[in-house]
């Protein structure tokens, strides 16, 4: 069982350090500053391992050159993005070895927030960066609606037991927003009960489970009558597929 530590940084970023089972080895997910990275580790006695990177932008690869001077790390990171900092690029493949002290990784094509964006499976622990956020999902921030709205069709695929290690706290203006959208979803209001709750003591809502998001996220829902009906209004005109019904939503999120 690996062991996953939470690192906070900027207003709203998590950085994940994940810890081999056997030893104080750790992997450490999209390192946006050095600084409290380096404190955990130094204050926990744990061995820097590698670094890895789900897309390009500064909150998730801002730290990783003082990392890399410190610890000399090889650091992983998707093909389809330029990263000077990234020395082994990835590509999607079900069977990878990132470390010998880690279990295989499965690394997934994610874009849509960004082009080239990927996602990292292991064991029961997805990776997923600004792709989906616990009750939300990222930005069209140089992607497509219709690449974002496909690498949430590939999460929604995997087990329902899947914990969502995404990187940032967003859950409250989430759960907020799918709220107007779904204002009887009960599963919905008493999700954003508890997320206030938690974050009225600053007590983290994430990583969140595939199976609540399936229940609550509006953004993996587009298929349902209650979205549909709701985009449609929102969007004062009928809507013929789910990708549609998810552009809607995309751009009411954005206003919202």
């Amino acid at each position: 069982m690996l062991q996953i530590h939470a690192v906070k940084a900027f207003n709203d970023n998590y950085i994940w350090l994940i810890q081999s089972a056997g030893n104080q080895d750790v992997l450490i997910v999209d390192p946006g500053d050095a600084g409290p990275v380096i404190n955990f580790i130094e204050k926990n006695d744990l061995l820097p391992a590698a670094i890895l990177v789900t897309h390009h932008h500064n909150d998730h690869v801002g730290g990783i050159r003082r990392l890399d001077d410190l610890y000399d790390l090889p650091v992983f990171g998707p093909q389809h993005e330029h990263i000077k900092t990234v020395d082994t690029p990835l590509y999607a493949q079900a069977d990878q070895q990132l470390h010998p002290s880690f279990p295989h990784f499965r690394v997934i094509d994610t874009p849509g927030h960004t082009p080239g964006h990927i996602s990292y499976l292991v064991e029961t622990n997805l990776f997923c960066g600004d792709t989906l956020f616990a009750g939300g999902c990222g930005r069209l921030l140089g992607g497509t609606a219709e690449q974002l709205f496909d690498s949430l069709q590939k999460i929604k695929q995997l087990a329902d037991d899947t914990r969502i290690y995404c990187a940032h706290e967003y859950t409250l203006a989430n759960l907020q927003f799918a709220t107007a959208v779904d204002p009887k979803n009960n599963n919905l209001l008493e999700r954003l009960a508890k997320t206030e709750a938690l974050r009225e003591q600053q007590i983290a809502t994430v990583p969140s489970q595939l199976k609540v998001e399936k229940r609550t996220n509006p953004f993996l829902r587009c298929d349902d009558a209650a979205i549909k009906k709701a985009a449609e209004a929102y969007a004062d005109q009928p809507l013929d597929s789910p990708l549609a019904v998810f552009k809607v939503l995309r751009a009411w999120k954005d206003d919202f």
